[in-house]
């Protein structure tokens, strides 16, 4: 019992389900990383290759969980100028940074790195939370009929 005396004893109940916020700020901050991964990769000269786990059938028909390639679609491009634009995607739809603004322009894949890392931060910290909320609703109404 002398052991349990240096943890902090809470009494606690987990609850059935995120709030919809925290749940679609988590999807973003894994999206979020993948892509800060791949920035860095570039930025070295490398390639990065996302993989997910998958079940599928081997020789002699039983499950077998693999780890497989994932389609990545990076969020920038290089402009006219020659400068990197990006912008934060929730699934398909733009997420919207401020009133006016949708994206972010860096000079080079170095910044893009530290850029996405601030943007992390950010969504981490929920400050944009309720960008992410309408994104995903206006996503989630696309598929209504």
């Amino acid at each position: 019992m002398t052991s349990l005396n240096s943890l902090k004893l809470i009494t606690a109940k987990r609850s059935a389900q995120l709030p919809v916020a925290v749940q679609r700020r988590q999807k973003l901050l894994r999206r979020l990383d993948e892509q800060i991964l791949c920035a860095r990769a570039h930025a070295e000269g490398g390639e990065f290759a996302a993989t997910r786990k998958r079940k599928v059938l081997d020789s002699d028909g039983n499950a077998v969980v693999k780890q497989v390639p994932k389609q990545l679609r990076v969020w920038w491009w290089t402009q006219e100028s020659g400068k990197i634009a990006f912008s934060v995607r929730y699934g398909t739809a733009v997420v919207p940074l401020t009133s006016k603004a949708n994206a972010i322009e860096v000079a080079n894949m170095t910044e893009l790195v530290s850029a996405l890392s601030v943007i992390h931060a950010a969504v981490a910290a929920g400050d944009l939370d309720s960008q992410i909320v309408a994104a995903g609703t206006r996503l989630r109404d696309g598929f209504k009929k």
